[in-house]
């Protein structure tokens, strides 16, 4: 009787309101990576906080929330486009994001489950309008993770998918999936648990592993803008692409593999209106024009958006994208050298003087194709592969040296990595070109890719930032002199570029 007449006062710092206030003044103003890593501290000791009531409990960690969601957007940025961030800090900018959000949702799912334990209590009974916020926050919170994981290129643990089936779950049986909220005051617009659950689930399926960590956070905002036209349901509709288990914590699978028999949380999706918008947005991009209503966190020029419109297309395409070529699984070493200037000495004929200080690596391949290979790779010793990163290789017992990129890259346990690469040529030839312009002028390294492509085209592998339009270029093809017209720039890589030039007689 003692205990109701008299209730106990909650024993943390943060249930006393001026000190709350202090306290978010302060991480206002801090640095954006020394606020988080507070925020983490106060939201580890608020799980074993007592005596809180739960409406209170909720709205002391929904404001430490909301003065995080600048700092969060300020490390995201830094981690992204700081050209300068040494791997220190780059891993700890990533730690801290990556560990906020994870805090923030368990102490979000704490919430939910105080609420039932004790379902009549005056907190709870409060507790309950913020419900379909609450379970909102846990699922960006759990989606954000997902998108963290994959900058890194790293798996999604069942955990992860539990926790994003089991909140999605939760908030259906209550009713509460498809209400509107708005996430933060920070951010426009309104969303809903079902509406975050489709966008998770659309951006792991979207094959980021072969997209650069800006790409990536570029097709995230993508898939926020044309999600909601996804199709979601219980039903399998002649038009579902993927299904999921909500309640298995398994990721989403295209269709392509069926899920058997029928579970209470098996649901199927399908891009719906959404990919014949994101055409629409290609067509128009292509012309160069970028609508101003698309939240892209900044401004992006048509070729920089082009690429990754088109990655999404293919990968929401009601079809799943067909492998050209069979793979065939092997097991042989590869030695691999890094660069255009470590490939152009292989093609020059100086493959012997490359050491190990010179940046060699072995590889082991674990399955080829006409088109390339897939092949295990060291990841603990800084030798991190960059996609779009240029690979000379030889198969190990041969005397062929292949010319490859890396177009898919995902990070194992203990420190190793898959690397997806294509093969560019199986023939290249390092050559000297020299441009036609009046004056004196410096010869330009190339590599000449001596099989695919048109028949009456030339595809040469220059330098980053070599290639110009304007400019044609001598050289000697197959010990015959020659005019290289320029017709386009192919691709840009880290250090390289692949131009495609017509052949001409010279005049």
């Amino acid at each position: 009787m003692r205990l109701k007449l008299f209730p106990q006062r909650p024993d943390h710092p943060l249930a006393d309101s001026k000190e709350l206030k202090r306290i978010l003044a302060e991480i206002l103003v801090d640095r954006p990576v020394n606020a988080i890593e507070e925020l983490t501290g106060w939201y580890q000791s608020l799980k074993h906080a007592e005596n809180f009531r739960l409406d209170n409990y909720l709205d002391v960690i929904r404001q430490l929330d909301d003065a995080a969601q600048p700092h969060l957007l300020r490390l995201e940025r830094d981690y992204l486009y700081s050209p300068q961030l040494s791997a220190l800090e780059e891993q700890r900018l990533w730690t801290e994001s990556y560990n906020y959000w994870g805090e923030v949702a368990a102490l979000y799912g704490l919430c939910v489950q105080r609420a039932n334990l004790d379902p009549k209590s005056k907190g709870t009974d409060r507790f309950k309008e913020s419900l379909p916020l609450v379970m909102a926050r846990v699922q960006v919170a759990l989606g954000t993770q997902v998108r963290w994981l994959a900058y890194r290129y790293a798996p999604v643990g069942e955990d992860l998918w539990s926790k994003l089936g089991e909140t999605y779950m939760a908030a259906e049986a209550a009713s509460q999936a498809q209400k509107s909220v708005q996430l933060y005051p920070s951010r426009r617009g309104l969303t809903s648990v079902a509406q975050q659950y489709v966008h998770t689930l659309v951006f792991f399926t979207s094959s980021m592993d072969s997209l650069l960590p800006r790409q990536i956070d570029l097709a995230d905002r993508l898939v926020a803008h044309f999600s909601p036209g996804f199709v979601f349901s219980r039903d399998h509709r002649p038009a579902s692409v993927y299904w999921v288990d909500a309640a298995g914590g398994l990721a989403p699978t295209r269709l392509a593999r069926r899920p058997g028999m029928s579970r209470p949380g098996l649901r199927f999706f399908s891009p719906g209106t959404a990919l014949t918008a994101l055409t629409e947005l290609i067509h128009l991009v292509e012309r160069g024009e970028v609508p101003p209503d698309l939240n892209f966190g900044g401004e992006y020029p048509p070729r920089v958006l082009l690429p990754v419109l088109q990655h999404l297309r293919v990968y929401w395409a009601l079809r799943p994208p067909q492998r050209r070529y069979q793979r065939h699984p092997v097991k042989t070493r590869m030695v691999v050298v890094h660069g255009f200037d470590s490939s152009h000495a292989v093609f020059a004929g100086a493959a012997g003087n490359l050491t190990e200080e010179a940046g060699v690596q072995h590889w082991l391949v674990q399955n080829v194709s006409l088109g390339g290979f897939r092949a295990c790779v060291d990841d603990s010793k800084g030798h991190q592969v960059t996609l779009g990163s240029l690979f000379s290789m030889q198969p190990e017992g041969g005397d062929n040296w292949l010319l490859g990129v890396a177009r898919r890259y995902n990070r194992l346990a203990r420190g190793h990595a898959v690397v997806g690469v294509q093969v560019l040529s199986r023939r290249a030839k390092s050559v000297e070109l020299q441009p036609r312009r009046s004056g004196f002028s410096t010869a330009v390294p190339g590599i000449h890719l001596r099989d695919g492509g048109e028949p009456d085209l030339v595809r040469i592998v220059l330098p980053q930032g070599s290639f110009n339009v304007r400019e044609s270029l001598d050289f000697n093809l197959d010990g015959r002199h020659c005019v290289l017209i320029p017709v386009e720039l192919e691709e840009s890589g880290v250090d390289y570029e692949i131009a495609r030039f017509r052949e001409q007689s010279p005049g």
